[in-house]
């Protein structure tokens, strides 16, 4: 089943759901959020709410989605409960890039990226009911960051560039009681400032205080263990840079649950009623190519089991960057 969220002509929220391959309005509902809600409260899944209630309007998600009135498949109404997170050096082959970005400011063999991958290699699919190894992690922000399909991938005035991640992200609810409830999968792109890292890699918690963009779909089940996706850029209308990415737990160094035990082993992430997209991280970004990304560029990525691509336009400030004045009281 998908999920997705839109907004009509009129401004009216709606959630609607893909079964079947037929797309319709989920009566009852203004957003996913709420559905969930009420499936956590009654102690159901959320195929078992979206069964209970009415069903609407047939739509066609590709007209929608053309149309620009699809959101991101989560939201919150209050930015500040929703928090975008994500692990890195997770996928095999990721490490090769970041190795090379780092390796000439390394001093022994292998750079810490490399050991962090190596690491998680030996320990992050441990057995069931195990701890395994401890991924890298990083904070995007908060739903202020959170770019839905066709909206603007920002490069900000002290950003030095603007580059694209595709990947999968978990979708999380907490419930009354503390617990975490994922609510499914995400096609996503977790956007990164990749100059700013390799600068320093102490700077990766800068590199990453970027926005986020989501695909317009929800996918709610159990997510495929290989994944096989692609990853464009076009520039003026032309292909400028294309390349596939895998993902899923097959083509990972840690299992979902290993990460997500990493980033809800901590209390702060566990308060009822929050909202949590957290990126599980990519094997593939164009930067590593040596591709410079431009003001205009738009991003595509595309994966199957999603059916719609994630597609966001790079736009680059026309400020400059200037000291912040703080206000003294």
């Amino acid at each position: 089943m998908m999920l997705l969220q839109r907004r009509t002509p009129g401004g009216r929220r709606q959630v609607l759901a893909t079964l079947d391959g037929e797309t319709a309005v989920v009566e009852g509902f203004e957003s996913t959020l709420d559905l969930a809600t009420r499936a956590i409260a009654s102690g159901i899944s959320l195929s078992k709410a979206v069964a209970q209630a009415d069903r609407g309007e047939r739509v066609d998600p590709a007209e929608e989605l053309a149309a620009g009135r699809l959101l991101a498949p989560i939201d919150h109404p209050d930015t500040a409960h929703l928090t975008l997170a994500g692990t890195g050096l997770t996928h095999l082959g990721s490490a090769e890039g970041r190795d090379r970005m780092h390796k000439a400011a390394a001093a022994g063999d292998a750079t810490d990226s490399m050991r962090m991958f190596l690491e998680g290699l030996e320990g992050g699919k441990p057995e069931p009911g195990v701890i395994g190894q401890q991924p890298e992690w990083f904070w995007k922000g908060d739903g202020q960051h959170l770019a839905g399909p066709g909206e603007a991938l920002r490069v900000p005035p002290y950003a030095l560039d603007g580059g694209e991640e595709p990947e999968i992200a978990g979708i999380y609810l907490i419930g009354p009681d503390g617990t975490p409830c994922r609510l499914g999968y995400c096609l996503a792109n977790e956007y990164s400032d990749h100059v700013t890292e390799k600068h320093n890699y102490l700077w990766l918690a800068h590199s990453k205080l970027r926005q986020a963009s989501l695909g317009p779909e929800l996918y709610v089940g159990a997510l495929p263990q290989d994944i096989r996706g692609t990853a464009r850029i076009r520039r003026g209308g032309s292909l400028a840079w294309e390349k596939p990415f895998l993902t899923g737990e097959a083509n990972m160094a840690h299992t979902i649950a290993n990460l997500e035990h990493h980033h809800f082993k901590y209390d702060l992430f566990c308060r009822p009623g929050d909202v949590h997209v957290h990126f599980f991280g990519t094997s593939t970004a164009s930067f590593a190519d040596g591709f410079a990304t431009r003001d205009g560029d738009t991003f595509e990525i595309e994966a199957p089991p999603f059916t719609l691509p994630l597609i966001n336009t790079l736009r680059v400030s026309a400020q400059a960057d200037k000291p912040v004045r703080v206000r003294t009281l």
